[in-house]
């Protein structure tokens, strides 16, 4: 019997060991486990709340862990009913804290664990918060704020917003005052009821003098509306809806059986929202606007028009029209002597940090960051310390995500990180005294938790596991929870003391039956050098051949601003499978953070502005020639594939490096740019009609003429974000050109991220026939 058993697990162990396309694009909860997510902790920080499906079932449950003694459960719908939110806003002393709940306001009492409802209404109440003395609740409620008194439940209007306009009093021509004041004259009760009157509008005006001031919207939408701490200042911001064309994308495979349009976005280069900033002092009862003429370098044209105006000066001040600009709300110091304004150029071109003035309405420049290409990175992070006067926040003035302070009493600004890294995320201890950051400065690839004082200093790192630790720190900052990952490793959570030696503790075990029997390869981060001196990161996963004869596959991510050669678990899961699968059929898969991707500063992420397909499809093409030169791949067996962006880029290779790749899967690609949206387009290519130079360099439907290897194209039918006629128009492109070596399949229910396991193994089958067809 023994020896029959052991026959069976020799005989059975190598099909274990062997991968099908079948079990990569299964359901992911069989093929990799169902994962922890949204966790967060309880306000008395014993226990955490996540997200979690261990049992299969149709949805993911509500699960806790008691951090004594570990042991996740499922939390029953009775009791789940009774918790508290996890958002919210708190007093200044944490004890209380109110959130909405089905549209109502709700107030928790941190001590006591015991929860009000505060209002029970058909119209929603939103974004409630405390003022400063912590006995009002203040909250948004048809477009207005109110107060709501804890201590009796007085209910007062701060604001008086009206959808509409002013309407002029009527005015009397010259025939009707005559007879009006000879009416009156003639008739002595007329005149008794008119003074009366007049008596009556007057005394009902000077009751309503103590209401709020009336302002009239327009057809405007109402944007952060909010008041000071100390309840004098209101401030809101106006936007006006552009009346742009949208798209439209036909659904054909429907239950009606019929048609259906889709609506959906506008094409880059649009009509864009105009924003105005507005101010209400309660005090003097006057409201006025933001004058954005104020701003440093309003005017300011951005250099690319040198392109197309070969004179014009881009040096000085007033060069250009008046730039729009997007308000974010201010952030308050809590005595309200300080308040900042963050305000970003619509063309995106410059982040301005501003000390504003609220008697006023003035503002004086405390950070400008200027970036001829575009504003992004981590740099969200931005609130006051403990002092009530320094300002902390992010910016990546040196190159990279750091964090700085200034002091707003006598302008001297702190970088507190510094080095060639990113810090990712900021958390402030609720006593104000510590940064908690997440960074990759081990390595662009690895994420850790780090503690450092808010005065600068020595970073504590908190996290050791080698991959991404994701970390929110409990509210009395004792543990913090985090989900851990690694390349082959898919996320857990864990919760552990705050301290640098502590244990870690794992608390959820998701992984499957399925994916446990394989024997996952953990790719190599490598790193080559690209033709301009940069050095590239990519992940690598080595396969077995005669050198000089191996094929080879390289993955193009999407995203454009997005990091896969890490050391974590990849959100690209089916591909990272599906690499292993090509290294069982002899394929060698480079996966390349290519310029443009996220994890390596600004520069490395505006190395495309104004050339997609330019220096990112280098670092594709370089890393063909670093297979070639040091993986003993054979250049005329190379093939390339990806999605969305990673599409596009496939496309660019194929159309202008034809003799690099010898076959390639464009999946749901960008072929045109003018067509794609206005928000990640115009930061990158500025808009078709002042930078068509970048638009017609940087568009695959331009360069369609280039292609000679065989092109696959996948894309879904009802894609509402790379539209399917993108596609379609390429397709019409090459039928035009008379050529004959690409194909197109089509997917009628599949939007821009694939659902069904069936699409997504159709796909992937035929890409696998690609590759084995044309790189074998």
């Amino acid at each position: 019997m023994n020896k029959l058993v052991l026959l069976f697990v020799l005989f059975a162990a190598p099909l274990s060991a062997q991968l099908s396309l079948d079990q990569i694009m299964a359901d992911p909860n069989v093929s990799v486990g169902a994962l922890p997510s949204n966790f967060y902790w309880s306000e008395d920080s014993k226990t955490v709340y996540f997200y979690w499906n261990p049992t299969l079932k149709t949805a993911d449950s509500l699960y806790a862990v008691d951090i004594r003694t570990k042991k996740p459960y499922p939390v029953s719908s009775s009791v789940r009913q009774q918790l508290p939110a996890p958002y919210g806003a708190y007093d200044a002393k944490f004890d209380k804290k109110v959130y909405i709940q089905n549209g109502d306001l709700m107030l928790y009492n941190c001590r006591t664990k015991m929860v009000q409802a505060l209002t029970n209404t058909v119209e929603d109440e939103q974004n409630p918060s405390f003022n400063a003395a912590g006995d009002k609740v203040i909250f948004k409620k048809s477009d207005n704020l109110f107060s709501l008194q804890l201590s009796n439940g007085a209910l007062t209007q701060l604001s008086n917003l009206q959808y509409g306009s002013v309407k002029p009093p009527a005015s009397l021509n010259e025939q009707e005052k005559w007879l009006k004041k000879d009416q009156l004259a003639l008739f002595e009760v007329l005149d008794q009821r008119s003074q009366r009157k007049n008596e009556g509008e007057r005394n009902e005006k000077n009751q309503k003098s103590k209401r709020p001031k009336l302002f009239y919207l327009d057809e405007k939408r109402v944007q952060d509306l909010q008041i000071s701490p100390s309840e004098q200042f209101i401030t809101w911001t106006l936007v006006q809806s552009a009346k742009d064309k949208g798209t439209i994308v036909p659904s054909f495979v429907t239950e009606s059986g019929f048609t259906t349009d889709l609506p959906t976005r506008s094409k880059v280069g649009g009509l864009q929202a105009r924003y105005e900033f507005y101010l209400y002092d309660r005090a003097r009862d006057s409201i006025y606007t933001f004058d954005i003429k104020q701003i440093e370098g309003i005017y300011d044209l951005p250099d690319y028009v040198k392109d197309y105006r070969p004179t014009q000066d881009t040096t000085g001040q007033k060069k250009g029209p008046l730039r729009k600009v997007q308000f974010s709300a201010p952030i308050w110091s809590a005595d309200s002597k300080f308040a900042v304004l963050v305000v970003n150029s619509i063309d995106n071109k410059d982040r301005w940090i501003l000390q504003l003035d609220p008697t006023n309405g003035t503002v004086k420049t405390l950070d400008r960051q200027r970036d001829e290409a575009w504003i992004d990175g981590p740099i969200d992070a931005i609130g006051f310390l403990a002092d009530q006067k320094t300002l902390y926040y992010q910016s990546e003035a040196d190159g990279y995500a750091h964090l700085y302070t200034i002091n707003l009493s006598n302008g001297v600004k702190t970088q507190l990180t510094k080095g060639q890294f990113e810090v990712q995320t900021v958390q402030l201890s609720r006593d104000k005294q510590w940064f908690y950051l997440q960074t990759n400065e081990v390595h662009p690839g690895e994420q850790h938790f780090y503690k450092m004082s808010v005065k600068g200093g020595e970073r504590i790192r908190l996290t050791t596991q080698a991959g991404a630790n994701q970390a929110q720190l409990a509210p009395d900052g004792s543990h913090f929870a985090f989900l851990y990952s690694s390349a082959t490793q898919p996320w857990e959570l864990f919760v552990q003391e705050n301290r640098p030696e502590a244990k870690a503790e794992q608390i959820t075990f998701s992984q499957s039956a399925q994916f446990k029997s394989y024997p996952w390869r953990t790719p190599k981060i490598v790193t080559f050098t690209a033709r301009d001196g940069a050095p590239v990161y990519a992940r690598l996963y080595e396969s077995e051949g005669k050198k000089g004869e191996k094929p080879a596959v390289i993955f193009v991510h999407g995203a454009g601003y997005l990091q896969n050669a890490h050391r974590w678990w990849s959100r690209y899961f089916r591909e990272n499978m599906f690499h292993n699968f090509l290294v069982e059929h002899g394929y060698t898969v480079l996966d390349i953070d290519y310029r443009g991707s996220a994890g390596y500063g600004r520069d490395w992420r505006t190395g495309i502005y104004r050339h997609m397909g330019g220096k990112d499809l280098d670092d594709q093409v370089d890393g063909a020639k670093w297979l070639v030169a040091e993986q003993g791949v054979d250049a005329k067996r190379i093939g390339i594939y990806g999605g969305s962006y990673g599409g596009f880029i496939t496309l660019m290779g194929l159309f202008t490096t034809p003799d690099v790749f010898a076959a390639g899967a464009a999946l749901r690609p960008v072929t045109d740019w003018a067509a794609y949206n206005h928000g990640y387009t115009s930061n990158i290519l500025n808009e078709p009609y002042t930078d068509s130079i970048a638009y017609r360099r940087s568009s695959p439907i331009y360069h369609a003429a280039g292609l000679k290897g065989h092109l696959l194209i996948c894309h879904g039918m009802i894609d509402t974000n790379v539209h399917f006629q993108d596609v379609v128009r390429l397709s019409q492109r090459l039928i035009e050109l008379k050529k004959d070596n690409w194909e197109l399949a089509v997917y009628p229910l599949e939007d821009h991220g694939f659902v069904e396991p069936s699409s997504w193994l159709d796909e992937y089958k035929r890409i696998f026939r690609l590759f084995e067809a044309h790189l074998k």
